[in-house]
């Protein structure tokens, strides 16, 4: 793989090693200033009709109290446009000052409008005078250049009438609404939706209007995270200004799903001092995003000052492309091999057979066989505490080397050496031993590496600044020629429970954006419990968010994956329990997307890379699609998930769902 030069080719970020913001011009919401040396900001959206003055305010003072800093409401025609200014009144009449952002697809009129009332108005470059229809389309330069005056004319009105009420604008491109122009021209990839973003910007600028936030959302994290990379380094190769970033991944779905997709798109960029806004798209009450979004940025509130970071100076990875790192394929790690899970039992004595369970590999005694459900751990590591009874096929064990010196059989159990175990030792199992190795002491392992080939690292860090160390040592790895693969160990003590999904979600998830990593391994040995049960317990969640993981970052899916937004004011339906319900029937197609949107504004663009599609077209009417074409129009929501499931069926793709004890 080609050497980059930092200093030439990777602008996107300050520094990869040390924690630091972007500087960017400070935008001013209202009150609220974005960018700059100003703090994040936190902010939502509303889900109630924005006709309804009084459900809105109410929410809106719900989301400001769990730590909404702005409010965005949607205003899909000039009527709810007209009425932000009876929320707004009502709001500060109730002695809330908080911002509000008109949300504004297809409907420049409406834009036009809510700009003289609200503090920041939402465009979407890819519908805002275009329309998709999913036709390709050839221009001459003549014909493109003559398509972006019209924009120019259409859009221009908005920036001046912002510019007249000092009202702000974010540019907010989204990945699968690009335009048919744009897709023309660019495809459907990260430089198609930063260009997207650019034409409107150079007509800002045209105008000397500047109060403006840039966003690049896709429900894909890796989509998500390289157009962002991209839009920073052509902002500053173009001569743009800095302007500030709001940070999403759209339609990450709900619970746990949501929370780990969100942080694996948003959390790589935070880690590289990227984002000065933050929404976090889940299908649940809005009110319940803001706390997550503090969670998350919370972080680098005390980031600095962290344990130096050896500078990288020529960086061995493409930050705006995927490409796994090259490895030997040892035992089922590396090569061509997913990334494995390995699920830290050490802290529990004595196992038994039905405790497996909480790692997916379920004991059927009265047939005296096992069962294992789509995550069930690859490797179980058991440190000194060793498992008596023969484990299920699919399922391994790595014990401590002194441990596995005593065993019987040296053959289906594999050792794990510290460094100063492996420096010294002189027995090793035949064809996999793992080396528990800090950051700070690969370069001293590495003349022992690069012949092995029998060989996987468990890499950690103790550093505040988790990723970047852990990149570091991936770096060092690359630039010596080791092909070992490494299993990403992270362990964090006592956390609350969305933190434990957001942290390695972040730590992990960062490293498998870019292609950096063979496995995940969170680790037991910084958390206390009380009892064996809450032991179990937290063995149990680290199982299934390493699932999460590896299937947000797109590197292992192992579950169905729904795509759902967050639901708006335009929402034809009761999206959260539509989405219960769907899951509850579909959940066990591994590897199946599934978009579930609320209206016709996120359908067949924001799902674009699923494979089946729920949308809301009307007051109890739903439209099917498979890919993103139509299969079923004005289908009756009562009918809708069996219509859905038999267009599954058809595609070949429905599998009869299996009981198991869990």
């Amino acid at each position: 793989m080609e050497i980059k030069t930092l200093t030439e080719k990777i602008n996107y970020c300050n520094s990869l090693t040390g924690y630091s913001r972007r500087k960017t011009i400070p935008v001013r919401i209202g009150d609220v200033w974005v960018g700059g040396d100003n703090p994040i900001v936190v902010q939502s959206m509303t889900t109630v009709d924005t006709m309804d003055t009084e459900g809105s305010v109410q929410q809106a003072i719900r989301m400001i109290e769990s730590g909404c800093q702005l409010v965005r409401i949607t205003a899909p025609s000039i009527k709810e446009a007209e009425n932000l200014r009876a929320i707004k009144s009502e709001l500060r009449a109730r002695g809330y000052n908080t911002p509000l952002v008109a949300d504004i697809h297809f409907t420049p009129n409406a834009a036009e409008v809510a700009a003289g009332i609200v503090e920041k108005v939402r465009i979407n470059p890819g519908n805002y005078a275009d329309k998709k229809k999913f036709e390709v389309i050839s221009y001459t330069d003549e014909s493109y250049q003559a398509e972006l005056e019209r924009i120019r004319e259409r859009f221009l009105p908005l920036v001046r009438i912002c510019k007249e009420h000092g009202t702000a604008m974010r540019i907010g491109t989204n990945h699968g609404s690009l335009s048919d122009r744009i897709m023309s021209r660019y495809g459907d990839t990260p430089l198609g939706m930063v260009e997207s973003a650019l034409e409107f910007l150079r007509i800002c600028e045209d105008e000397n209007y500047h109060d403006i936030v840039i966003s690049m959302k896709s429900s894909n994290t890796q989509v998500m995270v390289q157009a962002y990379r991209l839009l920073v380094q052509k902002l500053d190769e173009g001569g743009f200004k800095p302007y500030p970033l709001h940070l999403g991944v759209t339609e990450a779905g709900e619970a746990e799903d949501g929370r780990i997709k969100s942080a694996v798109g948003i959390g790589t960029l935070l880690e590289d001092g990227l984002g000065d806004t933050v929404r976090v798209s889940l299908t649940e009450d809005p009110e319940f995003e803001a706390p997550v979004v503090k969670a998350l940025i919370a972080r680098y509130d005390a980031r600095l000052p962290h344990k130096p970071i050896v500078p990288i100076t020529t960086y061995p990875i493409d930050p705006f492309s995927y490409n796994r790192r090259d490895t030997l394929e040892v035992a089922n790690f590396g090569g061509g091999n997913v990334p494995r899970v390995v699920t830290d039992l050490s802290k529990i004595p004595s196992i038994t057979e039905k405790e497996l369970k909480h790692v997916g590999h379920f004991y059927l005694p009265e047939l005296d066989k096992w069962k294992m459900n789509d995550q069930g751990a690859d490797y179980v590591f058991t440190g000194r505490n060793p498992i008596s009874f023969m484990l299920p096929n699919g399922l391994k064990e790595i014990q401590h080397v002194d441990v596995w010196a005593g065993q019987t059989d040296k053959v289906n159990k594999y050792p794990a050496y510290t460094w100063g175990d492996f420096a010294n030792a002189v027995q090793w199992h035949s064809s996999l031993n793992f080396l528990l190795l800090e950051d700070s002491e690969v370069e001293e392992a590495i003349p022992y590496l690069r012949d092995r080939k029998d060989l996987v690292i468990i890499l950690s860090t103790s550093n505040q600044h988790h990723m970047a160390a852990l990149r570091r040592a991936f770096v060092s790895l690359i630039q010596s020629g080791v092909r070992v693969p490494v299993v990403v160990k992270v362990a964090y003590g006592q956390i609350g429970e969305d933190q434990q999904m957001l942290f390695p979600a972040t730590d992990v998830g960062g490293l498998l954006i870019d292609g950096l990593g063979d496995g995940i391994l969170m680790g037991l040995d910084r958390i206390v419990l009380p009892d064996r049960e809450a032991t179990l317990r937290q063995v149990k969640l680290h199982n299934t968010i390493s699932f999460g993981v590896l299937q947000a970052a797109r590197t292992r899916m192992s579950k169905t994956e729904y795509i759902s937004c967050p639901s708006c004011g335009r929402t034809l339906f009761d999206l959260q329990e539509t989405t219960a319900m769907i899951r509850k029937r579909t959940d066990h197609l591994k590897g199946v997307k599934i978009g579930i949107m609320g209206c016709i504004v996120n359908g067949p663009g924001e799902m674009a890379d699923a494979d089946y599609g729920y949308v809301g077209s009307g007051k109890g009417k739903i439209t099917l699609y498979k890919g993103k074409e139509v299969v079923k129009r004005s289908v009756p929501s009562k009918k809708a998930v069996d219509e859905l499931i038999e267009i599954i069926r058809k595609d070949g793709q429905w599998i009869e769902p299996e009981s198991v004890d869990s």
